[in-house]
């Protein structure tokens, strides 16, 4: 039985819904676009979403170094003459703070190019962005079962949409600037008008008799 559970199934079970989620996203990882039902898009989008941002971890990569004692079982007879059939050993090991996210991803894709790919990349071009890194387009309709189509892709890798961005950027005037271009042209064409005080007559002697 469903019990609560409202995602969309794609009429297919658990194991075989995930293999094709899996084969969607690495497909998506290294063409950035495909084409595809919208159904599938809109959960296609859910399932690699958190992938890239997991990934986005691998630009502030830390090393970390942990010492281990390790016990070691020596089978040479003159070694274990010395130290005896085992020892401790303490050894460095050197842990990349990507490691952890690199084996969660591939725990879904399942293909260590694309989470090459996806860590080096995409994670470096996705950076600045604080999510939405995928865009759907309706196509239409598909002849035969009328099955709506659509592109899903990699939002930073279109770049026809990303200089119509930049130009409709470029281009944008508000009306306070124009006011302001306007009013600093008034100003250059008018003259400058310097007040004078007005001046005082001193009273003569004549003034004062009368």
């Amino acid at each position: 039985m469903r019990h609560n559970k409202k995602f969309n199934h794609l009429g297919r079970q658990s194991s075989h819904r995930d293999a094709m989620l899996s084969n969607m996203a690495c497909s998506l990882i290294k063409h950035k676009r495909i084409s595809t039902t919208l159904a599938k898009a809109k959960a296609l989008k859910v399932y690699v979403e958190p992938l890239i941002t997991k990934s986005k971890a691998a630009n502030n990569e830390t090393i970390t170094k942990i010492t281990k004692t390790v016990t070691v079982k020596h089978r040479k007879p003159e070694i274990i003459q010395k130290y005896g059939e085992e020892s401790q050993v303490e050894r460095t090991i050197n842990i990349k703070s990507s490691t952890p996210a690199r084996r969660l991803v591939f725990s879904y894709l399942k293909d260590n190019a694309v989470v090459n790919m996806l860590f080096g990349e995409i994670a470096a071009k996705v950076a600045d962005r604080q999510g939405g890194y995928t865009r759907i387009i309706r196509t239409g309709f598909r002849p035969g079962d009328a099955a709506e189509m659509c592109f899903i892709e990699l939002v930073d890798y279109n770049e026809n949409m990303l200089k119509q961005k930049t130009a409709k950027k470029t281009t944008r005037t508000r009306r306070s600037s124009k006011k302001k271009e306007v009013a600093d042209k008034v100003a250059e064409t008018t003259p400058e008008t310097v007040e004078t005080a007005p001046e005082t007559v001193e009273p003569t002697e004549e003034t004062a008799k009368e």
